[in-house]
């Protein structure tokens, strides 16, 4: 049998402390580099997530909006209606004022004698008068508002008192 000649362990020597400093920096700079990178496109991505949540919002209101704009015919036809056959539709009507405010439709105030507010009221002709404050004389056209918007201001006939 002959025997292997046993080798000595090789000392490997421990590079410059300078340099072995100075790779442990340059990878500590490199993962800070990578954290704020992270960082930065974590609040990236959640303000595009806020973004689109709130044009989905924007998107669905003028969707409603746009719907119930549509109706407005609709509405004008159940009101003259009302008028028409108030004894008869009296049950119908009170239904019919529910269902509006449920879904957000708000019919603007115009009856005779109420102020005058031009955000609410179109004025489509004006009665002179002695004094200087405006009131609604006469309504031609309901006026709707949706969600506190007004989709359609109240078309009326004024008069200074």
């Amino acid at each position: 049998m002959s025997k292997k000649p046993v080798e000595k362990p090789v000392e490997k020597s421990v590079e410059n402390s300078e340099e072995f400093g100075a790779e442990f920096d340059e990878k500590d700079a490199k993962i800070a580099e990578l954290t704020s990178d992270l960082q930065r496109t974590r609040a990236d991505f959640e303000n595009f997530r806020k973004t689109v949540d709130v044009q989905k919002k924007q998107a669905a209101d003028f969707a409603k909006f746009g719907t119930v704009e549509k109706l407005l015919p609709l509405l004008d036809n159940f009101e003259l209606a009302f008028l028409n056959y108030q004894k008869e539709l009296e049950p119908l009507k009170k239904s019919y004022e529910k269902a509006l405010l449920e879904v957000g439709v708000e019919k603007i105030e115009s009856t005779e004698g109420t102020a005058f507010d031009p955000k609410l009221h179109e004025a489509v002709s004006v009665e002179e008068g002695e004094g200087e404050k405006e009131v609604v004389k006469a309504t031609l056209r309901p006026g709707y508002k949706y969600e506190g918007e007004v989709i359609r201001p109240a078309m009326v006939q004024i008069k200074h008192i």
